[in-house]
């Protein structure tokens, strides 16, 4: 499971230290790819196996365009040494990532997002709009 969330800073090559306890979770290669909201998400090879797995399994008039958002702008990464990730510059500007990241958990694949548009969704977050969301799930 991945939790937390950690900011860093992005170097001018699009290098970024990718946190330790997630980098655990996540195993020695993983897929970025776009995200929902502008963010990239993270997923272990296993997790993104299991994606592409229930795209396959649907109608293909209802999954190109699901396969092309998430298939065909991903990227393969590997840390290196010093636990940095190179985020390839296509992924960088769907996000807006200049230099302020923050990487978050979110239970099975983690998130990048550019620090300020991180804290602005957050603002959006209440306790109203949770607990309504729980509501229409059946919390």
């Amino acid at each position: 499971m991945l939790t937390g969330q950690y900011v860093h800073s992005m170097d001018t090559k699009g290098r970024v230290n990718f946190p330790a306890r997630l980098r655990e979770e996540l195993g020695e290669r993983f897929i970025v790819t776009y995200g929902l909201d502008n963010c990239l998400f993270v997923y272990s090879m296993e997790e993104w196996a299991l994606l592409a797995d229930k795209l396959q399994k649907l109608p293909i008039s209802k999954a190109n365009k699901l396969k092309r958002f998430f298939f065909a702008c991903a990227a393969e990464v590997e840390p290196d040494k010093q636990g940095r990730i190179l985020i390839p510059s296509h992924l960088r500007k769907y996000a807006g990532l200049v230099q302020e990241i923050t990487i978050a958990g979110v239970s099975n694949h983690a998130e990048i997002w550019d620090s300020g548009r991180w804290a602005e969704m957050n603002e959006e977050l209440t306790a109203e709009s949770i607990a309504e969301a729980m509501d229409e799930l059946g919390f």
